[in-house]
């Protein structure tokens, strides 16, 4: 069984940031990931990597993304594909780096042709040794492979990318783990070799490069950066190199939309490609969460709904955390309290199966046998007392200063998620936006709709209705749901920031006379 908890719970890998756990309208919400074993100890888990690209003013994500759903929880838009092609050492790569650097998009996965060479068995081992195997004809790639990459990555999906090592001929233990972006830039010098391969291109950029070039920056390269005999280069180039590109590379230019001479040096063409893309990104926006925010909500809360039953103890509780008085102590104390009383009412929903044991007394009990997990940080304690032996992942989404939209960063799930039932456990939900993305990210990992629960302390009317009119299938469990959300759509009357109040990262000065904290952005 696997679990999602809450994007507000602290990642278990640092100390926590101040101010990094507040809600579903705070800048900073980290969903941990746990998972019930089967029969085994230990969990086999993807890795991501930090950012690869940087500038000098900024860096560029490789391994996350935006939202890429309506408010009906569909696809809504997918990344925008530019294809580079060109002979070898044209400056390919410098195209792309200039075009990302032009571009400003936080959201970019440079993809290189590369990294989809084959494996070469023994013999052709040898051959490459020897510089007698051609590495520039079409054959040398892995197409299937790459297309598959190509088309989930275009859908914003989870890919791993093989890693390949020019100086074995072979790709390494250990592949690249990356999400899907807002630009894809792919390059190579077979980039338009395939059909299938073109369809998903949206925008064809040829690199034209002078023959004499070429050949001087692969000779630099390949003796600088691959270990390779400048006979072998020379011989390489002229049995293999020159004829591919005279047979498969340059005739087809002629599906280029864009040709660029001279390369990254000619900034007139990058400049006209930059604003083409700029021109295709604007007619692809969606504001999800402000979509969210402004529907109208007149119909009856959904089935899929279950809200703890209000007993007085329920009630007391809640009037103690909602109190802004509360000290951080009591705070902390009264939300482990409700925590658990939510925790165990969720774990009633889960699957359970008849069984027959055997009491001390050596008589048979007739009883159920219910899965177990456990989550992360500020209600991880809460399963801890009734849960063990589980896998563990982690998400983290933030949420962008500028767009105030959600964005994922960070992934690291337990293998084979898509067997599972999944809990996502949040503190508070408001919009829903940050809800939805997190359950978007376990469709797009194959779990089932209805193998998901989202259990929240306390929930708004608008965040049920977005959750439940998207996915309708997913398990809605809370304490408590209020009816509405202030200007800064925090939920009202609420229980203020919960990590900040948690945590003790608060600052009373922030707070409004509602009782909720003002964050410092607007999501």
């Amino acid at each position: 069984m696997g679990l999602c908890s809450g994007r507000n719970a602290e990642l278990n890998t640092g100390p926590r940031e101040p101010g990094g756990s507040g809600g579903e309208d705070s800048p900073d919400q980290r969903l941990p990931v746990a998972a019930v074993p089967r029969r085994k100890s230990a969990t086999s888990q993807s890795k991501t990597e930090p950012p690869l690209l940087r500038t000098g003013t900024r860096t560029i994500y490789t391994a996350g993304r935006p939202p890429w759903y309506d408010q009906r929880g569909a696809q809504s838009k997918e990344a925008f594909v530019i294809g580079l092609c060109g002979g070898s050492a044209s400056g390919k790569t410098t195209v792309a780096n200039n075009i990302i650097e032009a571009l400003d998009v936080p959201w970019v996965v440079l993809l290189s042709m590369d990294s989809f060479y084959k494996v070469l068995c023994e013999e052709d081992q040898a051959l490459a040794a020897s510089n007698d195997y051609n590495f520039d004809h079409p054959g040398a790639f892995d197409f299937e492979l790459l297309v598959a990459t190509l088309r989930k990555l275009k859908k914003g999906k989870s890919v791993k990318i093989p890693v390949y090592d020019f100086t074995t001929h072979n790709r390494h233990k250990d592949w690249k783990h990356v999400y899907g972006a807002s630009v894809v830039i792919f390059e190579g010098i077979m980039s338009f070799a395939d059909k299938d391969l073109l369809q998903l291109l949206d925008m064809k950029i040829f690199v034209d490069t002078d023959s004499d070039i070429r050949l001087v920056r692969r000779l630099r390269r390949d003796i600088a950066e691959r270990g390779r005999d400048i006979e072998g280069v020379i011989k390489q180039y002229n049995k293999f190199v020159k004829p591919a590109f005279d047979q498969y590379i340059e005739p087809s230019m002629r599906l280029a939309d864009i040709v660029v001479p001279r390369g990254g040096g000619n900034m007139v063409a990058i400049d006209l490609i930059v604003q083409h893309v700029h021109s295709q990104m604007e007619e692809r926006e969606l504001s999800v969460r402000a979509v969210l925010a402004s529907a109208p909500q007149t119909d009856p809360l959904p089935r899929t709904l279950s809200v703890l039953e209000s007993t007085p103890q329920v009630r007391g509780l809640h009037t103690i955390i909602r109190d802004k008085e509360t000290s951080r102590d009591e705070f902390i104390f009264y939300s482990k309290r409700l925590m658990r009383l939510l925790i165990e009412h969720a774990l009633t929903f889960l699957p359970s199966q008849p069984c027959t044991i055997q009491t001390p007394q050596g008589q048979e009990y007739e009883g159920l046998r219910v899965s177990i997990l456990r989550a992360g940080e500020t209600m991880e304690p809460a399963l801890r007392a009734v849960c063990k032996d589980v896998r563990i992942g982690k998400i983290l989404i933030q949420t962008n200063l500028d767009s105030g939209e959600p964005e994922l960063h960070y992934l690291r799930l337990p293998k084979d998620i898509s067997e599972d039932h999944v809990i996502l456990m949040d503190s508070t939900v408001s919009t829903g936006a940050a809800a939805m993305m997190a359950v978007r990210v376990m469709l797009d990992h194959e779990v089932c709709e209805e193998r998901i629960m989202l259990v929240s302390l306390l929930m708004a009317e608008l965040g049920v209705h977005s959750v439940a009119y998207a996915f309708p299938r997913v398990k809605i469990i809370t304490t408590a749901v209020d009816k509405g959300l202030d200007h800064l759509l925090h939920v009202v009357p609420g229980i203020g920031d919960f990590g900040d109040r948690y945590f003790g990262t608060d600052r009373s000065d922030q707070w409004s006379e509602g009782g909720e904290p003002e964050p410092p952005m607007s999501c």
